[in-house]
């Protein structure tokens, strides 16, 4: 019987910890830019807002794979 290895699954905790705070961090920042859509800065805030989505999604699917890779063990690849 294989055991869990446990700094794979801090580090996937982490991950998804890190993940937790980026889902709160982009929207609000979203919000902000659309509120105020006639600024000067309502495009970097937008791209900016819209990249720590996109890296919030990233990181979580980046967790959860860590995670499972710590309890099932790494996938091989069989040819």
């Amino acid at each position: 019987m294989r055991r869990t290895d446990k700094d794979l699954l801090v580090k996937g905790l982490k991950r998804l910890g890190f993940t937790v705070v980026l889902m709160f961090t982009a929207p609000f920042i979203l919000w902000q830019a659309f509120k105020n859509q006639e600024h000067s800065m309502f495009w970097p805030v937008c791209i900016v807002g819209l990249t720590l989505a996109f890296f919030a999604v990233f990181m979580g699917f980046k967790g959860i794979m860590t995670i499972m890779n710590s309890v099932f063990g790494e996938k091989t690849k069989s040819r």
